[in-house]
Parts: C-alpha cells; structure tokens; sequence
C-alpha cells in the first residue's frame, strides 16, 4: 500500500512540475506573425546602406546591381522576446502542408533582430552572390511575383527555436473597394516547433 501511495505522489508531484514548465514556456514564447495595417512605416538600412521603407503588413522587395534585398515588418503577437537567428527564401507561394526548408540551409542573419512581445518590427535579409544557386532563383521568384521566407527565432534564452513561415506577393494592380494598394503583401501560412521534431 506504501508503494502504490509513493507511485502516485511521485506521478503527481511531476505532472505539477510538467504543468510549471509549460506554464514558464508559454510566458516566454514569441510568436511571429505579419504586421497590422495600421502599424506605422518604418525605415530599414542595409548593411551596405541601401535603404527601404516598410508600410504596415507590407514587404519591400528589390533587385539592384544583382543584389536581391528583401524586408518586411512582422509584429510579436507571444509573451516572449523573439530574437531572429535566420532566414529561409523559395520560390512561390508554399501552403501549410508543404516541406519545411531544411534547418542547415537557413542563412544566419548578419546580426540579430530582436522584437519586443506585443510590438512590431522587421526582418531584413539579402542576397549579394550572383554565383550562388538560390539568388537566381529567387530573382526569378521576384520577377514571377511570389515568394516565401521561413524565419527562425529563439526566446531570449535562447530556447523555444521555432520557424514561422511568411508568403510575400505582389499586387499589380490597385484593388477595388479600395482593399489595398500595389505592391509587396505579407500573409502568414504556419508555424513550426523545431523542439517537437
């Protein structure tokens, strides 16, 4: 009977300790999503001082001089700091069922982006190699209109890796009802917990 009483003590006592740790997890948790409508411009530089200018919800997208520059504003929508480790870029327009990009391919950032929970800011990556593979690739996904970037982030503890997945299309033309100006649109197809794979 002694034995049963301290199986079940033990049981219970790390069910608790299970709940507290998921309990710390969550409070330290970022999640990344695009940025709101209404969230106002921001004015990003490069490392070699080119400049763009990010509107709410949006992307900036360029090829100059063989360089592919690409930003967007995310926004924080987790109880934790998001520190931005790396970047993912494909072709097209990739759906919630889709592979995710192998974690040795991801590009490390040139420095750190850290997003405050709840707050916006951006992400910034570039393409500067002519000779490497995926910079025509990706200007030709700029060309065609459609791209995806994976990001991967971390808590400030440098725990909780998870990679969200952004689509970046291009809108030609006005729409009507006045649902939205040209240019490049940010939606949000899934997120990834690198820790459950």
């Amino acid at each position: 009977m002694l034995g049963v009483a301290t199986f079940a003590a033990v049981r219970s006592a790390n069910r608790a300790a299970r709940i507290a740790e998921r309990s710390f997890q969550i409070g330290l948790r970022p999640v990344l999503t695009p940025s709101r409508l209404e969230d106002p411009p921001q004015k990003v530089m490069f490392a070699d001082r080119h400049w763009v200018t990010l509107e709410g919800g949006r992307a900036a997208v360029e090829v100059l001089d063989d360089i592919v520059y690409l930003a967007m504003m995310v926004r924080n929508m987790g109880n934790g700091m998001a520190i931005i480790d790396a970047w993912h870029p494909s072709p097209g327009v990739k759906k919630r069922t889709d592979d995710w990009g192998a974690e040795a391919d991801f590009r490390p950032q040139t420095r750190a982006l850290w997003i405050p929970p709840g707050d916006v800011a951006f992400w910034q990556g570039a393409l500067r190699d002519a000779e490497e593979p995926v910079h025509a690739t990706i200007a030709d996904a700029v060309a065609a209109g459609e791209l995806t970037v994976e990001l991967l982030y971390l808590d400030h503890e440098g725990g909780q890796r998870t990679v969200s997945r952004f689509s970046i299309v291009r809108r030609d033309d006005d729409a009507p009802g006045g649902e939205g100006p040209r240019g490049w649109w940010v939606t949000l197809s899934n997120h990834h917990n690198l820790a459950h794979t």
